[in-house]
This record gives C-alpha cells, structure tokens and sequence, in this order.
C-alpha cells in the first residue's frame, strides 16, 4: 500500500520546514509520498519548499490563495496513492501519530481512520474552542445517529477512490463537516484513535474562526436533509 500524505500550505515560514521535517522523518509501514499545496503564500514559505530535497516529496501552487479546502482537493488529483490523510503544515498535529491510522486499516479492522485529538489545559487552544469542536461533533452525531468523538480532526485517512466519490466542494475549513457528513449518509463510521495535539495561538498563525464553526453546522444540515444519490456506496 502507497500513502499520499496532504500538506495545505498558506503563509507558514516558522513552521513548514520542521513540519516536511517531521514528517519524512517519520517510520511508515508503506510507502508514502508527500504531496505539499502550496495555496498562494506570500512570504518565505515557497523558497523554504524549493530548498527542501527528497524524492517523496511534491509540490504543487496554487498562485492565489483559495483555502483549505481546494488545497486538498488539488492535492488528491495528484495523489498517487491508494490511501490518503491530511496533515496540517503546522504541527498542531504530531506526525508520529500517522502509523497509528494506518494500523487499522493494514490489519483489516477499518477502511477510514480518524485521529481523535485528546484536549488538556496544555493543549487547547481556548475553552470556546474546544465547546464548539464539540458542538459540532455533537450535531453530526445528532444528524446522523452516529457516536464520533472528534469531528473537526485534521487527521482522516481513507481510500483516494473514496475521498474522490465523495465530491467534496468545500473551499475552506468546511471540508472537515462536508467530508464526515457524506460519509455518514453513505452509512460509513470512522474508526478512531487517540492522537496528540497542541493548539497554537492567534499570535503564532492559528486560522480558523468562529465562522467556520458556523459553517460546519450549515454544511452538516445541508447534507442531512440532501436527498440521497443514486449511486452505490462506494466502502
């Protein structure tokens, strides 16, 4: 099995050369490669790219900004792969945890793997922040009779097949709601793990805002009064 590792990128001077770092420092049990998005940024972030040498590695630009969202997207149409995760350019988000997600699915228990992020005083980026994480993980379950503990996680692995079916049209954070909500309408629950995570603060580049919280709920009753598509579940 081939794993196609997604880096979004925007304005990430301070942190992207230790995240492609970290990353390809990591001891996978498959092949990867690392496909990094560079979506418009506008200070030292694609000259840092450009230094950095490693076979596994690709980068692909964006020449404006146009989120998330549309960051992943362009990355999976490039992906190699068969299987696919998410890793953010930041390190929120440990990439020694990746091997975790892919035991599951190499031992045949799950085909889709979630990092569940656990919050502590030291991790958490703020109190509101971590309700609305679970506000929104809450009306998904609501929605769509499900238990998931962590919705809004950075770290969801499943087939490039997959992903590419579900006709993600999500340009920014939305994608984590859109992603999972059509996935629980075809009747497919994430198997979680426990990953590790560090909020970093406003001061240090963090982007997501109460309206994208707002959205992650629009987008997560949308998709459950959407009628259901004709087509088989692919799993």
């Amino acid at each position: 099995m081939k794993l196609s590792i997604l880096m979004p990128v925007y304005n990430e001077e301070d942190y992207i050369a230790e995240a492609l770092k970290q990353t390809l420092a990591v001891d996978y049990p498959c092949e990867m490669e690392l496909l990094v998005v560079d979506d418009g940024s506008r200070d030292a972030t694609a000259d840092i790219l450009a230094r950095t040498d490693d076979p596994r590695l690709r980068v692909i630009t964006h020449p404006r900004n146009q989120g998330k969202g549309a960051a992943v997207r362009t990355g999976v149409h490039h992906a190699e792969g068969e299987y696919m995760v998410m890793q953010d350019a930041d390190l929120e988000y440990d990439p020694q945890d990746l091997p975790k997600l892919l035991n599951p699915v190499l031992d045949g228990r799950a085909t889709v793997v979630y990092g569940n992020r656990v919050f502590g005083a030291h991790t958490a980026y703020s109190f509101w922040y971590v309700m609305g994480n679970k506000a929104i993980t809450t009306a998904a379950n609501v929605f769509f009779n499900s238990y998931l503990g962590d919705l809004e996680t950075c770290f969801k692995l499943m087939p490039v097949p997959l992903f590419r079916s579900l006709d993600i049209r999500s340009n920014g954070f939305g994608i984590e709601a859109e992603i999972t909500a059509k996935l629980l309408r075809r009747k497919i629950k994430p198997y979680e793990v426990p990953i590790s995570y560090r909020a970093r603060s406003r001061e240090e580049g963090k982007k997501i805002t109460w309206r994208d919280g707002v959205e992650a709920l629009w987008i997560l009753g949308r998709e459950r009064v959407r009628r259901p598509r004709a087509d088989t579940p692919l799993r």
